[in-house]
């Protein structure tokens, strides 16, 4: 996708379409916050505002999400340190 052709979303937008294609609520101070400490959705700064490319929110999604698993006991058996 082009640059001219991405429709970007300020953080409330973008808080909205997670939640909205997602399911998953995330809000707008989180997004905030993880802007700064890091590990959050990658953005772009117009002037002071940061804009968010939904191709971008929908990756960070899908690498926050785990394996599809059939029981919590999958997870303790994996190793994987919670």
């Amino acid at each position: 996708m082009s640059i001219t052709s991405t429709r970007f979303l300020r953080r409330k937008q973008a808080a909205d379409y997670i939640g909205r294609i997602w399911g998953i609520p995330v809000s707008p101070r989180t997004l905030a916050k993880l802007a700064v400490v890091g590990g959050g959705p990658m953005f772009r700064k117009a002037g002071r505002f940061p804009m968010y490319e939904p191709a971008d929110l929908d990756s960070w999604v899908e690498r926050r999400l785990g394996p599809k698993q059939a029981s919590t006991s999958e997870h303790a058996k994996a190793g994987v340190a919670r």
